[in-house]
């Protein structure tokens, strides 16, 4: 976690939004709205984390914000500057990167390591000769803790962890501000998980990189971000630094979601009370109106089935998407 940010947002995203043309039948499709008018911005120096259940939209909001999908609507700024020609994107991905979930499936098996590190280096031309190739992909092994005589070994040689080394070395290849971590540790071991972790924080210290960090652990997200966001069926429903949402989250769905984390005092996780949540994540095909939680919230009313609550600011830096917030934590 970075301790000096100033406050210039290196990212801005205003109102993204990713919906997805399914078929339901021969002639009939309809939208799925996994990512609807999400809006957050992210510091240089800093750690975003968002969470959520699976199929909430965070990975959609990655790689949107990426423009590896185009977003259906919305915009992204990049230092200041709002990405909308061709150009402005090729720009934007030497700067900004991912690192995905699975490093078995991310690296391709028919390239070397020093292969796939350098096919970024590749793409943008970033050498002279082949000697300053060679001289960079060492470098980066070295960041991410790999020999050099793994670089002419291929992916399916090595355990899960190096392999999302690999990958993270790929990653910072051309030299960027800003990656994006696609649930990074969640394929791995618990015990190579930690050591993963550090490093991201590590390299974030060496290198002044700016992370959105996406994960369901909530453990791991704690550990890691500076500010945290909660995600609920493509909607951003509060968010706010990490310490203030564990102390004190304000939605019904942060409480609860927070209420699940394992604590590992017996007697303090005797006295904290589980909040359960009643039926299942409703699909984002058949969204409900209105609040997209109200048919799991205790606290739904008539107003929450009308209304889509506003994301605002409730307390200084902290925001929450419902109608019924200061009754809920007063």
């Amino acid at each position: 976690m970075s301790e000096n940010m100033n406050n210039q947002p290196l990212i801005e995203v205003k109102n993204l939004k990713q919906y997805f043309n399914i078929n339901t039948g021969m002639f009939t499709s309809k939208s799925l709205k996994a990512v609807d008018g999400v809006s957050f911005s992210i510091n240089k120096g800093e750690t975003l984390g968002l969470v959520g259940e699976s199929g909430c939209g965070k990975t959609t909001v990655g790689r949107t914000l990426l423009h590896l999908y185009k977003p259906t609507g919305g915009e992204v700024w990049y230092n200041g500057k709002q990405l909308k020609t061709a150009a402005d994107i090729k720009e934007f991905r030497k700067k900004a990167t991912m690192v995905f979930q699975d490093p078995y499936s991310s690296l391709n098996p028919r390239m070397t390591v020093a292969d796939i590190i350098g096919e970024p280096l590749d793409v943008h031309r970033m050498y002279e000769n082949k000697t300053q190739r060679r001289e960079r992909i060492l470098e980066l092994m070295g960041h991410v803790g790999l020999n050099s005589e793994h670089a002419s070994r291929y992916a399916h040689e090595f355990s899960g962890g190096q392999r999302q080394r690999i990958g993270i070395a790929r990653a910072l290849a051309v030299n960027p501000d800003f990656i994006v971590c696609d649930e990074p540790v969640s394929a791995l071991d618990v015990s190579i998980q930690a050591q993963v972790i550090n490093m991201f924080d590590e390299l974030q210290e060496q290198l002044g990189l700016t992370y959105l960090f996406i994960a369901h652990d909530l453990l791991v997200v704690r550990h890691i971000s500076d500010r945290i966001a909660v995600m609920y069926l493509g909607k951003m429903v509060e968010l706010a630094d990490a310490a203030d949402i564990y102390d004190r989250p304000l939605h019904p769905y942060s409480q609860s979601l927070l209420s699940a984390v394992p604590i590992p005092d017996p007697k303090i996780a005797r006295a904290n009370k589980r909040i359960a949540l009643s039926g299942d994540i409703p699909s984002p095909l058949n969204a409900p109106s209105g609040c997209p939680f109200r048919t799991r919230c205790a606290y739904a009313t008539e107003q929450c089935a009308c209304e889509m609550p506003e994301f605002k600011e409730v307390e200084k830096g902290h925001f929450v998407a419902c109608h019924k917030v200061a009754e809920i934590n007063s």
